[in-house]
């Protein structure tokens, strides 16, 4: 859909406030732009991100080809799901003239709109408030007219709930009416496309589990049906791994509802992967020894969980905004993770980028000097695979007063907060209880607990005061009142061994407690809790201002 008159006008009333020269558009009018803006594009190293394709057969890097020009069309996409103004205001800066503009065009293109994704979503360009649905629903709409509708208009709620479709105002004069616009028709326009390059590709392979997932990720593209296609990316094992769709639902953060798309197109590492398929064994294991009764553990869920390492390719979509993904756990289908589980998929080339680049030198600024040499790339590689794990692990589908339901659900917004440090918090549970088990090394033990510390100030760069920061800054303030974590008077940290087991351990029960319960007042209320920067980590977080936020990859297919 495209951007309405209305929302033009209030872009530029917006752009047009007086006061920080940075940009002149073509009729002379100044653009506001923040002061600093080269500072933040600094913050984001440029850094060459090469996959091995030695291994690839010439049908494979035709595959790799006209999946990546599939690929390609998500970025137009999400950047309407990012904001429905996003394509009006693209137009706009590209006649930008100014000492600021080429930097304001490079910060926009990283953050994917005028909103600092690693400042709590504040405009860089104007003073437009961040919309809470992004591009999923009308910017006026409150969650209480949303729902207020539902509980009007009872048949609408399966739709409206989908994660895959819009909301819109169907008609400017009954400004109060409500509908659900599949994905499939609003965004037609790229989909179509997509989905043709993605049957291209299938003929052209000889990988017949390959052939499967694209043919039936094409038609889904059309139908908004993604069982299917979900299950045959299960079941994908080719030199080419593709990840592509509508998947993660973090942008909305009205209600956690709606999916946006992304693209992973990588190549597959099969002796890496096949050195780490012992861990999906162990799933079924690592569930019995969750700490939470036995009647809130998804006993059931399938457990079959294939772990893919592979190098990036191409990545476009959600992924591509801000921060970069290093693995990711799909697919989110609960239907899909109790027949068959997820898929783990770890990004090697992009995690010794990150490692390199921010882990190492954000180490250096903030541990205690003594724990500075401990941390290391196993640690973090195991750390960042046994979170992808735990997000297949604990309470997803549950019922509550015998109504069958989801945690996603019951726990709207505030649910990516707290899953995201669930499975951050089950990781190190998890590595510490395989290593008492005799399952991992136990010289490993002395590098975890630093490097997931360092780890969680590489996230809380991310932002400390929005919705996502809170889950990490939960995490240090719990550990640090079970004595777990120990800061000095210089605001530096030090993971104190012999009581971090037991902290971890409580920390997840309370957690999955929140989860198991479905409980949403009780989650707001631990986030509120816990979840306030410290004065110390404040100072500590003050020292990494010349370490990258993150980096900004290059691909040689951009």
């Amino acid at each position: 859909m495209r951007p309405s008159w209305r929302l033009t006008a209030c872009l530029a009333g917006a752009l047009a406030a007086a006061g920080v020269a940075g940009a002149d558009d073509k009729s002379g009018a100044t653009m506001k732009i923040v002061p600093n803006i080269a500072k933040r594009v600094a913050q984001f190293a440029p850094t060459p991100i090469n996959a091995d394709l030695s291994a690839l057969s010439a049908a494979d890097r035709k595959d790799l080809a006209a999946i990546t020009a599939a690929a390609k069309l998500m970025d137009e996409i999400f950047l309407r799901q990012a904001w429905t103004g996003n394509p009006a205001l693209r137009r706009e800066m590209a006649a930008w003239k100014g000492a600021d503009a080429d930097a304001a065009r490079r910060y926009y293109a990283i953050m994917v709109g005028p909103w600092d994704r690693v400042a709590e979503k504040k405009p860089f360009i104007g003073d437009r408030p961040h919309p809470e649905g992004a591009g999923f629903y009308p910017e006026d709409m409150s969650k209480e007219e949303f729902e207020g509708w539902l509980a009007q208009h009872p048949a609408d709620k399966e739709r409206f709930l989908s994660t895959f479709t819009v909301i819109r105002r169907p008609d400017i004069k009954q400004p109060g009416k409500l509908t659900a616009v599949p994905y499939a028709q609003e965004y037609a326009e790229w989909l179509k496309p997509a989905a043709e390059r993605l049957r291209a590709a299938a003929k052209e392979t000889t990988n017949a589990s390959l052939r499967k997932f694209l043919e039936t990720r094409a038609d889904a593209f059309l139908s908004d049906d993604y069982f299917a296609s979900d299950v045959a990316w299960m079941d994908l094992d080719a030199p080419v791994e593709v990840t592509i769709g509508p998947y993660e639902t973090y942008e909305d953060e009205l209600f956690g509802y709606k999916a946006s798309y992304e693209a992973f197109v990588t190549v597959n590492l099969p002796q890496e992967s096949a050195a780490l398929a012992r861990y999906k064994e162990r799933l079924p294991w690592l569930e019995r020894n969750l700490p939470i009764p036995d009647d809130q553990k998804n006993l059931s869920r399938g457990t079959e969980s294939p772990i893919r390492v592979v190098d990036v390719y191409y990545s476009s979509g959600d992924p591509r905004a801000g921060v970069q993904t290093a693995a990711f756990n799909l697919p989110n289908d609960e239907r899909v993770r109790e027949a068959k589980g997820s898929k783990k998929v770890i990004l090697r080339n992009v995690m010794r980028a990150k490692f390199d680049q921010c882990l190492i030198p954000i180490s250096r600024q903030v541990l205690a000097p003594d724990q500075v040499g401990d941390v290391s790339f196993d640690a973090y590689f195991n750390e960042t695979l046994h979170h992808e794990l735990s997000h297949g692990l604990g309470p997803g589908t549950i019922t509550l007063g015998g109504r069958k339901t989801e945690v996603r659900l019951e726990l709207k917004e505030q649910y990516s907060t707290l899953e995201e440090a669930k499975a951050d918090v089950m990781g190190i549970y998890n590595i510490l209880a395989l290593i008492e088990k005799g399952d991992m090394p136990a010289a490993l033990r002395k590098a975890l607990e630093p490097t997931y510390v360092a780890g969680l100030f590489r996230a809380a760069r991310f932002g400390v005061d929005e919705a996502h920061g809170q889950g990490v800054v939960a995490q240090f303030n719990y550990l640090t009142a079970k004595g777990a974590i120990q800061v000095d008077a210089s605001a530096h940290y030090r993971a104190v061994s012999e009581k971090f087991p037991g902290a971890i351990r409580d920390l997840l029960h309370d957690m999955l407690t929140l989860q198991a319960k479905g409980d949403y007042a009780g989650t707001k209320a631990f986030l509120a809790k816990y979840g306030k920067a410290t004065p110390e980590l404040r100072t500590a977080l003050g020292r990494l201002t010349a370490v990258p936020v993150d980096i900004r990859p290059i691909y040689a297919a951009d």
